[in-house]
């Protein structure tokens, strides 16, 4: 609550954003500090999961904010994952055209990656992420404290991105996974995560030039995703964290990686493969917003610590997914 006040000196009301599974365990606290710190408390809950990441949710959220009495100078704070940050994100950007927005982020993907950047968004049917904005946080609050009541498949879906971190600039971090304690070093994964994410973002916040590492095994983890993920009735499937996961192996152009890699994936619990229709697959990426007039910029790593994004044409996709030409 005070580190709220101190970044947020003219707000009175705040609307805390969050969803059904961590209400009960931690909405109560935040409204207590908050109000402890003088502020006027608004919560809207919506159910657990991607699916919330939708335009109806987001019509719901403008009008809890305007019910709530919301006015320019007032804020709305996300408790809760990726999905949370990214729907309440997107309606601070849009109510009023825009109030100021703090990410207190609960689960580990969120703090390692998502609650750092400002991209916010909801999905739309043609895919995800196709409606949002750039609105960065006043602040960001990670307690890894909340982690303890993470499910472990959860934990280890939040690691992928942090493994991303390491393989685009960071061998110590990398060198964690392959040897370390991960729970023991978990503070320090995330901070490593955090400072590569910070310095990639206050160098390109729009993504015109190295923010595009950022995408590295996105762009085929977010056509497994469209096509194998937990979204909407489908409650079996695989993490965001897992299908980008998927999507690093094949960006990476050294054979002695790729292996490093495979043996740090059986070590935390990440899938190493799955099947999937390859054709459904491609078909959603062809929808990715990276995909431009027929060609895509795709993020290789050809050793530990380096990248490159290269311009493909949309063709270039198949081989990497081991289609047959």
């Amino acid at each position: 609550g005070e580190e709220l006040r101190a970044v947020l000196p003219g707000a009175s009301r705040i609307l805390v954003a969050t969803d059904s599974h961590v209400a009960p365990l931690y909405l109560e606290r935040v409204r207590a500090s908050l109000e402890g710190a003088g502020f006027q408390v608004t919560a809207h809950t919506v159910p657990a999961g991607e699916s919330s990441k939708c335009a109806a949710r987001l019509a719901e959220l403008w009008e809890a904010m305007m019910a709530a009495g919301l006015t320019r100078t007032d804020a709305v704070a996300a408790l809760g994952g990726g999905v949370v940050g990214d729907l309440a994100g997107f309606a601070a950007a849009t109510i009023l055209r825009g109030v100021d927005f703090v990410q207190i982020p609960t689960t580990l993907l969120a703090q390692v990656d998502s609650s750092v950047g400002g991209k916010v968004a909801v999905d739309l049917e043609y895919g995800k992420n196709l409606a949002g904005a750039f609105w960065q946080p006043r602040l960001v609050i990670v307690d890894p404290s909340t982690l303890a009541t993470l499910p472990r498949r959860q934990y280890i879906n939040g690691l992928a991105e942090s493994v991303k971190a390491s393989l685009l600039a960071d061998p110590e971090l990398f060198a964690i996974f392959e040897k370390g304690d991960i729970d023991e070093q978990i503070g320090e994964i995330i901070y490593r995560s955090l400072r590569f994410k910070k310095s990639i973002v206050e160098q390109d916040e729009t993504e015109h030039g190295v923010r595009k590492a950022l995408n590295f095994g996105h762009t085929i983890g977010h056509g497994i995703e469209a096509v194998k993920g937990v979204k909407g009735r489908r409650t079996v499937g695989l993490y965001h964290g897992e299908c980008v996961a998927l999507g690093m192996l094949p960006m990476i152009e050294s054979k002695a990686l790729q292996k490093r890699v495979r043996a740090v994936y059986r070590r935390l619990g990440l899938p190493l493969r799955t099947a999937y229709n390859k054709d459904k697959v491609y078909a959603e990426m062809l929808h990715d917003k990276k995909a431009q007039g027929g060609q895509i910029t795709v993020i290789k790593v050809p050793g530990l610590g380096c990248w490159r994004a290269e311009t493909i044409p949309v063709e270039g996709l198949r081989p990497l997914l081991g289609m047959e030409d």
